[in-house]
């Protein structure tokens, strides 16, 4: 992996944390919202620290997606768990929440694991039948789009 990948799956592990830290700051001040009452839900959005924690968990959701476009779910999921260890240092120090033993151990063994997954490999080595895309319909007016009188490849498949 280069320092690009690494940039990227720290930035997932630091959005989610930080993203998810405002959210909860937010909501603290915010109180009780319920789905049934859309002013409520409005009134938390509009709070500064639910509207910043919003912007960095679609920054999360970016930079996630382009972790997931060169590596495995199985390996980008555990490698930017240690965003839980982030979280819960910001959570005990910055939110001033308790986080109880049992938790910490949690969290050491989250730790742990990723250790073992980042020894593996990121990307699932693909045969070469399984990176060859996918036939086209032959005649997609009887699936419900309009024919457009071309006549199909010899690698389209009749359904």
């Amino acid at each position: 992996m280069n320092f690009r990948k690494y940039l990227v799956l720290a930035g997932v592990t630091l959005f989610a944390s930080s993203g998810d830290a405002m959210l909860s700051q937010g909501m603290k001040q915010v109180g009780n919202v319920s789905i049934h009452h859309l002013q409520s839900v409005i009134f938390a959005i509009l709070n500064p620290w639910v509207a910043v924690g919003i912007v960095l968990l679609l920054g999360f959701f970016a930079a996630y997606m382009t972790a997931l476009s060169w590596a495995d779910l199985t390996y980008v999921l555990p490698a930017t768990s240690l965003g839980y260890v982030l979280l819960a240092l910001v959570a005990k120090f910055f939110l001033h929440e308790h986080v109880s033993p049992l938790r910490w151990m949690g969290i050491a063994l989250i730790t742990g694991g990723v250790g073992f997954v980042a020894g593996g490999p990121a990307l699932t080595e693909r045969t070469e039948d399984s990176s060859a895309p996918l036939p086209r319909l032959a005649n997609p007016a009887r699936h419900g789009a309009p024919h457009s009188g071309v006549v199909p490849h010899s690698e389209e498949i009749e359904l």
